[in-house]
Order: C-alpha cells, then structure tokens, then sequence
C-alpha cells in the first residue's frame, strides 16, 4: 500500500515487436492498472515500418488512454527516465531480477494468501459454530458432540498445519535468493515478498492462536458438561437407592409386642444398616467428587453444589434415623425384658402362695417355712431386678410408644397386686408364726335354756371358681362367746367335757 501510494512507472519494450501488441499493453494498462499510474514509457519498435506505425498510432489514441505516454527510440532515452539501479540487465541496469521467477514467487504468494484467507474462514464458521451449540441434557449425546467437535477440530488443524507447512517453505524460497553469494542482496521486490510472505504466516499464527484459546475454552466446558451428566447421572441413581432405604427404614416398626419381635427388629435394622454402608459411601464419595469438581471452577457449581448438600443431607438422615430406631428398639427391648420379668415373677408368686397348703401352716413350723418362702421370694425381686421395670418406665417414657405404655401400666398393676398379695401373707403368716399356744380358758356355764346364736359363717373370697390368690388368717371364736350345742356350724369334736360338767371351747384357725 505504501509503494502504492507513491505511484509507478511502466515500462513496455516493444522493441522487438509490433504497433497492435504495443496498442494491446496500453489499453490493458488503461483500463486494468490498480495503483497510481504516473507514467508510461514505451520502447517503440525498432524496425522502420513499425516505429513509423507505432508513432502514427500514439498520436491518434495518446487521447483514449488517457494517461502520460512516452516514446523512447533507445535505451539511452530510458537512462534519463530510470536510474541503471533499477533497470535490470537485458535494459542496461545493473538490478538483478528474473521474471519468471518473480511471477512463480507472486503466484506462490497469491496462492498462500488465498489458503490463508479460507483457513481464517474455516476457522471462523467453525468458531460460531462452536459458540452457538447448545449443551445437551444427557451424556451420551455429550459424547457425541465432544467427539464430532474433537474431529472438527482436529481436521482443521490439519488445514492450518499445512497452510503454516506451506508459507515456509515459500519463505525459505524467497531466502534462498541471498544464500547465491555473500555480495547477493535481496531487490527491493524480492524484499516485499518475503514481507508480505511474513505478514501472512504471521496472520495465520495469529488466527492459529486466537483459534486454539477458542477451543481449550470450548473444549473445557464440553469436557466439563460431561463431567456434569456424569455427576447427575450417578446422583440420580444414588439419591435413588439412597430414598429405597430411607423408606425400608420408615417402614422398618420400632414398637415390637415382645422380647423376640423386638430382637427380630433389630437383626433386621442391623442388616439394613450393613445393606446401607456401601451405598452411604459411595454416596459420600459422589459427594466429594462434587467438590472436586466446584474446587476445579466447573461452570454449573450453582447446579453441583446443591446435590452435594442433598446427598450428605439424606447420608445424615438415614443414619440419625437409623440411630434412632435403634435407640428406640433397644428401650423397647428392655422394657419387654422387664415386662417379662414382672410377669414370670408374678406368675412364679401366684403359683408359691398357691402351693403353700393350708394345713401345714397351722402348726407354727409350718407357718415359719412358708414364711421363709415368702421372704425369699420377695428378696428375689430385687435380685432379678423386678421393680426396674418402674424406672424404665420413667427414664423411656417420651420415646414409647402408647402400647408399650399401656403393656407396662398393666404389668406395673400385677406387680403392685402380687406385691400387696405378699404383704398380706407375709403379714397373716407373721402373726402365726408369732402366735403362742394360747392357755385354757374357763367358760362360765350356760343354762340350755340360752336363746342360740347361730355362729357367723365367714365367706371364702374367690373369683370365678378359681383358687383364691389370698387367703387371710381370721379368728372364729370369741372368748367370751359359748356356742350354741345346737349350732350347726359347732364341731362337736371341738367341745369337751370335764369331770365337774365345765364346757372347754379350743380355738379354730379357719383360711378364707
């Protein structure tokens, strides 16, 4: 642009030729010529005939060209227009410079430049292309792209390797022309070629360059959107598996009726735990791939983050939850063992008061055995921590169920019977055991005449027909009271008679 601007000089040797070929030079000059022409010089033909044509012509058409035309008869005439250091040799110069070779050179020039210009326009279709697709949603169709994309790329930098192959080894070319001699410089056109020949493979690198940062940015967040689809995709599986056992779990009753369902509970909470671990981790360990991938500056950390949070959340819950149900069963379970104990040690003291046979208690021997019994059995309470049952019901009672409470208010009741049923023999055979051979009492005759009272019959506490649980120690007789001979209920093996007629009335001990 610059030589451009400065203007040319043309020189058209025709010397050897005819006026219509120098005719044909100008027009072309005339109509064609892109820069600033500022003068025309014209060997005109050297035989006789021609010149005299040629100059005939010149001045008949010098107005249709409409440029500055001058004819030279010589060499020496184009001396004085031209210095001898810019003609080449075949006009008198001393400028080396070959034709042929300049117009393989041009060619060579105009050809990579073309190859430049289309690789910039590959390169530019391709980088709109890459900048207006969409990401997709799955990862298979990620792939997809990233692969289709890698091959386009990969073919176009093919197409830049050998534009790139191509400018040097035209470069080298036009550098060769100096290694002829060391007194060998460069013409001023050769200059400009290896210029212009620099300009392009720099203009090429330069849109190798601007293209390569394209893509690693393109090419990352393909790679990322990948990663991404992963990462979903395997949260979606986890979360899934992971919201399987929280419903195994709720579904998993912490409220067994007994000692076995309540253990059957817990074999059956354990294995579901032990089922659990591996997908806990490997839902930890997706966790903390998210991580990675926000620490690595991923472009969707709004969209990861998030899954990173729920997975720990749901982690955290299963096992609070799992902690909890265990927590529970295992108060259940204690409550059901003392449950247990309370009923097999009411139902082993309701059958030891109702072993004890009456007619061996009324001896007083027999009286302190059962007593001893009694003792023993009530000492065994708190050896077979009977009465914790109370305390659990105290310490569990929040986390119980209504159930459970009502089981435990009903054991807690048997136990409070059996207890008071104890309380009462024990106190009934106490007071036996105690109770001395009483002395014979004289009774003061009465007239057979005496109205007869008949003697107060003592009902047996019973319920249904069954063995009463309790039986009470009662005094029938009274000291001051002389039964009636009539009497029915008067055992006459009880009433004797001594020598001087005195009635002697023994007491009876009677259970009820």
């Amino acid at each position: 642009l610059d030589a451009a601007s400065i203007g040319f000089i043309i020189i058209i040797d025709r010397r050897k030729d005819k006026w219509s070929s120098v005719k044909a030079s100008l027009s072309r000059i005339a109509g064609a010529f892109p820069g600033n022409l500022q003068l025309v010089l014209v060997l005109r033909p050297s035989r006789f005939f021609q010149r005299t044509i040629a100059d005939i012509g010149i001045k008949l058409h010098k107005d249709d060209f409409k440029m500055k035309i001058v004819m030279l008869n010589s060499l020496s005439d184009l001396h004085g227009y031209v210095d001898k250091s810019q003609l080449t040799q075949e006009f008198g110069g001393s400028l080396e410079y070959s034709h042929s070779q300049w117009i393989h050179h041009r060619t060579a020039i105009e050809n990579f430049a073309l190859t430049v210009k289309t690789t910039a326009q590959l390169l530019q279709r391709f980088g709109m292309e890459l900048a207006e697709t969409e990401l997709p949603n799955d990862v298979q169709s990620t792939k997809d792209l990233l692969t289709a994309h890698t091959d386009k790329h990969n073919n176009l930098k093919d197409e830049l390797k050998l534009a790139l192959r191509q400018g040097s080894t035209l470069f080298t070319c036009i550098k060769d022309q100096a290694a002829k001699s060391e007194n060998h410089k460069l013409n001023p056109d050769e200059m400009e070629n290896q210029t212009t020949v620099e300009r392009l493979l720099a203009q090429l690198d330069e849109t190798e360059n601007a293209f390569e940062q394209f893509w690693s940015t393109h090419h990352l967040k393909l790679e990322q959107c990948l990663q991404l689809r992963h990462f979903e995709q395997d949260f979606r599986e986890v979360k899934v598996s992971l919201d399987t056992l929280m419903d195994s779990l709720k579904g998993l009753s912490d409220t067994g009726d007994c000692v076995a369902r309540v253990e059957h509970l817990l074999k059956e909470l354990k294995a579901l735990e032990e089922k659990a671990q591996s997908t806990l981790e490997k839902a930890q360990l997706h966790a903390m791939h998210g991580d990675q991938l926000i620490q690595s500056n991923h472009y969707a950390v709004d969209s990861i983050r998030p899954k990173c949070v729920e997975l720990r959340r749901v982690c955290d819950d299963f096992s609070n939850e799992a902690k909890k149900k265990s927590d529970v069963l295992s108060k259940a379970l204690h409550i059901h063992m003392g449950i247990e104990k309370v009923n097999q040690w009411c139902e082993s003291g309701i059958f030891l008061l109702a072993s004890q046979a009456v007619d061996k208690c009324q001896s007083q021997e027999g009286a302190e055995s059962a007593l001893t019994d009694i003792e023993h059995f009530l000492e065994s309470a708190e050896k077979n921590h009977v009465t914790e049952l109370r305390n659990l019901h105290k310490q569990y009672e929040v986390v119980l169920s209504e159930d459970i409470k009502g089981n435990i208010l009903k054991a807690l009741k048997r136990l409070e019977d059996v207890q008071e049923m104890f309380e009462k023999r024990h106190v009934s055979l106490k007071r036996l055991s105690a109770k001395q051979t009483r002395p014979i009492q004289p009774v003061a005759p009465r007239p057979e005449s005496s109205p007869k009272r008949p003697t107060q019959k003592n009902p047996t506490r019973t319920s249904g027909g069954q063995q009463p649980l309790a039986r009470k120690l009662s005094d029938n007789s009274n000291s001051n009271k002389q039964p009636s001979e009539t009497d029915p209920n008067n055992k006459k093996k009880n009433i004797r008679k001594t020598k001087g007629g005195i009635k002697i009335l023994y007491l009876t001990v009677t259970w009820f």
